[in-house]
């Protein structure tokens, strides 16, 4: 298998596994002279042909992460559970005499 194929699996493995509104997080990022904090929670918007997944970081920013070269994962059934119940509470209607 040549290289150009082999990125082309991988973008297809990436595109399956990290579809646009999978919530992810950043474990560490790779040589960006601009990097985004360790633990910073985002979501993805597309993953392109070559493989990068390009997220909207909840930080504001959005950066395209490399596979191999920066280490994220998908959200956790749990901690997308928690996500929600967060922002419920955040959501509540405070009442107020």
């Amino acid at each position: 298998m040549n290289e150009w194929e082999r990125q082309k699996r991988n973008a297809e493995y990436l595109k399956k596994a990290y579809p646009p509104e999978t919530r992810i997080v950043l474990n560490s990022m790779g040589n960006d002279p601009r990097p985004i904090k360790s633990g910073t929670r985002g979501t993805v918007a597309v993953v392109d042909d070559i493989g990068t997944v390009h997220c909207k970081f909840d930080s504001g920013r959005s950066l395209g992460l490399i596979d191999g070269e920066d280490d994220f994962r998908a959200l956790t059934a749990q901690e997308l559970a928690e996500e929600e119940t967060a922002q419920s509470e955040d959501n509540s209607p405070v009442l107020t005499m």
